[in-house]
């Protein structure tokens, strides 16, 4: 019995596994601390801007280490049973259904929670017990006490910048964490990305770094939050499908960022300054 239940197990895991090599670019110590930090299975915490790769970091990560990634895209509508899990009705009758945090649990993945902190608190708290020594989850509603698989690990992301205004973690659930600070990459990392992910030439690149940074410049004075990377990316992709340079960059750094006219014809012109 137990044999089959470790097969069923190592089947799912293998549905979560990275198969192929994300391409993550290291910026300073981070994989190394975060290898460390697994090690211990420490529950960690990635703060940064938003777009400036931490999901993509957790990925590559998952790869390197060989284990299994669950994300959880946070919401403020998601329940505690929508982490954990909930009874649900099926033609044989009524059945427990795992949610990913618990499925995460079970079969020694790493569960990642991006953007916790948009979940309601009074969701987040279920994930305390998986955090400290006791690395268990209670299943009230199944009767059930789960103890965590040895190779489980709980990682969260979240902005500061942007939620401090909004909403923040409570410091009993910050302190369950160790903590990776994240930003946009120098310029010539940041070009090196846009060009390997945008399929554009390295002076294009260069040019999006530009736009980007005169973006940045603007968080706090018309901006809630500046151009991220994966925006800069995205314009380089635009370009690489044919599309003129400045509508690109109107499309995916200008438009999605404010609604403000003067703020849109500010961006318009650094659009402007660079590419043409």
């Amino acid at each position: 019995m137990n044999a089959k239940i470790d097969s069923h197990l190592e089947q799912l895991a293998g549905q979560y596994r990275v198969e192929n090599e994300p391409f993550y670019r290291t910026v300073s110590d981070e994989v190394e601390t975060y290898e460390t930090a697994y090690a211990a299975r420490m529950p960690m915490m990635l703060k940064g801007p938003t777009g400036c790769g931490k999901s993509r970091f957790v990925e590559y990560m998952a790869w390197k280490l060989g284990r299994p990634l669950i994300t959880v895209a946070c919401n403020e509508d998601m329940t505690a049973s929508d982490l954990v899990g909930r009874f649900l009705l099926d033609k044989d009758g009524t059945k427990w259904h795992d949610g990913p945090l618990t499925l995460a649990a079970r079969i020694g993945a790493i569960c990642y929670l991006d953007e916790v902190v948009e979940a309601r608190q009074d969701t987040t708290v279920v994930i305390h017990p998986l955090t400290d020594h006791r690395r268990e989850l209670p299943l009230d509603k199944k009767g059930e006490l789960l103890r965590a698989h040895p190779d489980f690990q709980l990682v969260i992301s979240y902005n500061p910048g942007y939620q401090s205004l909004m909403k923040d973690l409570k410091q009993s659930t910050k302190q369950r964490f160790g903590a990776i600070d994240f930003d946009y990459p120098d310029a010539e990392t940041e070009a090196e990305i846009i060009s390997r992910e945008g399929g554009v030439d390295s002076d294009m690149a260069k040019k999006l770094v530009q736009i980007g940074q005169r973006g940045r410049n603007l968080k706090g004075h018309g901006l809630d939050e500046g151009i991220s990377t994966r925006l800069l990316v995205y314009a380089a992709q635009l370009m690489g499908k044919g599309l003129d340079p400045l509508v690109a960059c109107r499309v995916t750094l200008v438009r999605p960022l404010t609604d403000d006219p003067d703020m849109r014809d500010t961006l318009d012109a650094a659009v402007t300054t660079f590419i043409e």
